[in-house]
């Protein structure tokens, strides 16, 4: 979702507004800002008995299936493939795109705290999210505070999904008005993309809940209240 906002002259030039050291806060959304649980859409189509089943099938990688739609892949190729495969998976291949919205369980509301405050400093946010283009318009509507960020970096749009550097590139791109990557700090739940952003040289948080979050930016010279 590529916003492009003009950062404010205050932003961008008045360094009381704005930590010397931090340019940009780079949030992931899944299961840092959005509650995500893939069993409660599939339940919601073919019971949690079957959900439980098929997201510990011994011969479906569920996550591997569904990183394929954040990379671009469209739904409909992505429920083809996955059903010629495993036909007698239809159902519950089906049943996670039907039931999309029930995998939103709500905000982590600690973390959308820190967001909020660091929209209320003036802090310049972004967001680099694994998510497909033809589902994250429901993330949109449903979450207020998606509006904070400054530009929201979509894989699915981009074609290309974290680690995979090219989506990093494509921050980069994005933080134009900003410094580089090495500039800003990066969010995000999954460890394998914390890793991938510190190669580039970011500074990298692994979110491992909503606890420390607030206290880690503080270290950093973030200027959030205690």
């Amino acid at each position: 979702m590529h916003r492009d906002r003009e950062l404010s002259d205050d932003v961008l030039d008045d360094p009381t507004l704005a930590p010397s050291l931090v340019d940009a806060v780079v949030f992931d959304l899944g299961n840092v800002l959005i509650r995500w649980d893939p069993f409660r859409a599939i339940a919601a189509g073919v019971g949690e008995e079957r959900a439980r089943a098929f997201l510990n099938h011994a011969s479906f990688d569920f996550a591997a299936w569904n990183h394929a739609q954040d990379a671009g892949r469209s739904w409909v190729d992505g429920e083809e493939a996955a059903i010629a495969s495993h036909p007698d998976l239809a159902d519950e291949i089906r049943a996670y795109r039907a039931n999309f919205s029930a995998s939103l369980v709500g905000p982590v509301d600690d973390t959308v705290a820190v967001l909020r405050d660091l929209h209320r400093a003036e802090v310049p946010l972004f967001a680099l999210t694994n998510w497909s283009e033809e589902l994250f318009p429901e993330a949109v509507a449903r979450f207020d505070f998606l509006d904070l960020f400054h530009d929201i970096v979509v894989s699915g749009e981009e074609g290309v999904a974290k680690p995979d550097p090219e989506i990093f590139d494509v921050l980069e791109g994005r933080l134009r008005h900003l410094g580089g990557l090495e500039d800003s700090i990066f969010i995000d739940d999954s460890e394998t993309n914390v890793l991938a952003a510190e190669r580039l040289g970011m500074d990298a948080i692994h979110f491992t809940g909503p606890g420390h979050l607030r206290e880690d930016l503080r270290a950093r010279g973030l200027p959030l209240p205690a």
